[in-house]
């Protein structure tokens, strides 16, 4: 058998010198990304300050970048060593300055200069020799050649390079210096920090300047974390928690500059770096980059190191924003019952209490209603004495007048309590006109009021007063009521309907005690066709949060809080109703719900 002829074996090589440089120039996608390229290279020679001018020259958008480092490399006769930059693509001297030891420094693969081929038509870099000359290098966009000569010398000293790019590509004539300045205070955020780089931008078209400072991140910085080490290095974590936000994301950077949204790679893609709770940066040092753009990672032994380091910590973070999560609903469930308990307390305020005098929210307060009053006026228990002026304990000593924000302020709403009620032909009703400031408090100084039938027929006895009784007809009809009250100047008006009816619904027999209003609870039942139901012992709703109406209503949080009052409303009329026939129950329910939503906030 003969044997097989061993294979040639040979060296890659680029065919089109052109081509392969404009595809490297052409690489990076964002020209933001290209100018912080720029500011990096001044950052690594070792630049204080650095000054970014955005302006119009002989009708010609342009970019200017100046710094005050160290300049090009000069070569043996004391000049900018142009030819050293323009022959070395892919081959960046600070890769060798990295080898030897030098810290600090970012860039590595000698293309970062060819971006202005995303930014411009030409560039100009200006740097000066050992003698002060100043010396130019050109190049322009599509052209694989460069230029150097000498440009002048100067008065003064100076150093440091100056970068022109112009005129502008149309499609980027645009972006602004304010924009600039956010995308260097993220992007640069660490390197400048840790620098202590001075940037200034001067946006001579929109006539503002700006001083880069490194990005802040809100929330809680989360100190149970320390910075996983790895055989390559050790990876940094400054990171925030805080509520969901889509503008919240963790940002992977190397060396200080980001690299990409850490959510977005592969094996990221969970909760603790998607669901919008933290925010910060990931700082790995050791990663590999693509050359090209620089924003994206090699999924190379690094990176799989990076991912199996960082497991805890995906861990740790799950558990707390769950732990956020559970705090958050408390919160939440805390302000939709307070919302509910306000809007029942209002409704009730507008029913009869005869029909509603249920969960404790009314108590008696007698007033003097005149001979044959029919009811007392009632007024919900939990109200306190700053929310509607009346008394009752609130905890100051005896003797001790109201604190000063107790005291109410000018006439600003009335309604009347019942604002609606059924009353038996010929009969009569006691009714109060309930005067508020803008806060909600009671107002009961230098009130005048006017009572006055303006549908259906009946009387009042005594029309100016606070409380009055109103004598209904000897027909069946809707009567409208209104109020007038007026304090000085300051008037308002408020209207109640009355149904007068010529038989009344039968007393509830068999009503549970009163017990106050509930609070709720969740159970999680998917799959069960139940919604709610009372829980007599804990005093407590227990609500369905696994339903499929308690997860179509999640989706806004006004379209949860009616759900919920919804479910309050069915489960106290079927508590407080025992024995009431299936068309009264619906009727309760539709009153009740009419009058809670229009107060439900």
């Amino acid at each position: 058998m003969a044997r097989k002829q061993a294979g040639k074996r040979g060296r890659l090589r680029i065919g089109d010198h052109g081509s392969a440089i404009s595809i490297i120039a052409l690489s990076q996608e964002n020209p933001l990304k290209a100018v912080a390229e720029f500011v990096e290279n001044s950052i690594d020679a070792g630049a204080r300050n650095v000054d970014i001018v955005r302006g119009r020259e002989r009708g010609q958008p342009y970019l200017k970048i100046t710094d005050d480092g160290a300049g090009i490399p000069r070569d043996d006769s004391g000049r900018p060593d142009f030819k050293y930059v323009a022959t070395h693509i892919c081959d960046s001297i600070k890769k060798e300055l990295k080898r030897l030891g030098a810290q600090g420094i970012q860039g590595e693969f000698g293309i970062g200069l060819l971006s202005f081929w995303t930014l411009g038509e030409s560039l100009t870099l200006t740097s000066p020799g050992a003698d002060g000359t100043l010396f130019e290098m050109s190049m322009q966009r599509n052209d694989e050649g460069y230029q150097v000569c000498r440009s002048r010398r100067t008065l003064f000293g100076s150093q440091g390079v100056e970068v022109l790019v112009r005129p502008l590509l149309k499609g980027i004539r645009r972006f602004s210096g304010e924009k600039l300045h956010w995308y260097l205070a993220s992007e640069l955020r660490d390197r400048i920090r840790d620098t202590g780089v001075n940037i200034r931008i001067t946006d001579r078209t929109a006539r503002k300047s700006y001083t880069v400072t490194p990005r802040a991140f809100d929330g809680r910085v989360i100190h149970e974390l320390d910075g996983p080490a790895t055989r390559l290095g050790k990876i940094r974590l400054e990171l925030y928690l805080d509520e969901p936000s889509s503008e919240r994301k963790v940002s992977l950077c190397r060396n200080g500059t980001r690299v990409a949204e850490l959510g977005a790679l592969d094996g990221f893609q969970q909760p603790a770096w998607t669901s919008g709770y933290v925010d910060g940066i990931v700082d790995a040092p050791f990663l590999n980059l693509t050359p090209g753009t620089r924003t994206g990672v090699i999924r190379d032994m690094a990176y799989d190191e990076f991912q199996r380091a960082l497991d805890p910590v995906t861990e740790k973070l799950d558990e707390l924003i769950a732990e956020l999560q559970r705090a958050e609903e408390e919160r939440a469930s805390k302000r939709t019952l307070r919302s509910i308990q306000r809007a029942f307390r209002e409704a009730l305020l507008a029913l009869p209490a005869e029909e509603y005098d249920w969960f404790d929210v009314h108590q008696s307060s007698r007033r003097r209603g005149g001979p044959g009053a029919m009811q007392p006026i009632v007024i919900p228990q939990q109200v306190t004495l700053a929310d509607e002026g009346v008394g009752g304990d609130n905890g100051a000593e005896e003797g001790s007048g109201p604190a000063f924000y107790e005291y109410a302020g000018p006439l600003h709403s009335v309604a009347i309590s019942p604002a609606s009620s059924v009353v038996k032909v010929g009969q009569r009703r006691s009714f109060r006109a309930l005067c508020r400031d803008r806060s909600r408090r009671t107002v009961e100084e230098g009130l005048a009021f006017v009572w006055k039938v303006a549908e259906g027929g009946g009387r009042f006895k005594n029309a100016h007063a606070e409380i009055v009784e109103y004598h209904a007809p000897e027909e069946p009809t809707l009567a409208r009521l209104t109020v007038t009250a007026t304090q000085g100047d300051i008037a308002c008006e408020a209207e109640a309907l009355v149904t007068i009816t010529e038989s009344l619904m039968p007393e509830r027999t068999g009503a549970p005690p009163r017990q106050g209003l509930p609070g709720y609870t969740y159970e999680k039942s998917p799959g069960q066709a139940w919604r709610s139901r009372y829980d007599l012992e804990r005093n407590v709703i227990v609500i369905n949060n696994g339903h499929r109406d308690f997860v179509f209503s999640s989706r806004s949080k006004a379209q949860q809080l009616r759900y919920i009052a919804r479910l309050f409303v069915k489960e106290l009329v079927l508590r407080n109703f025992p024995g009431a026939s299936p068309p009264e129950l619906l009727e309760r329910m539709l009153e009740l719900m009419l009058y809670l939503e229009k107060n439900l906030r």
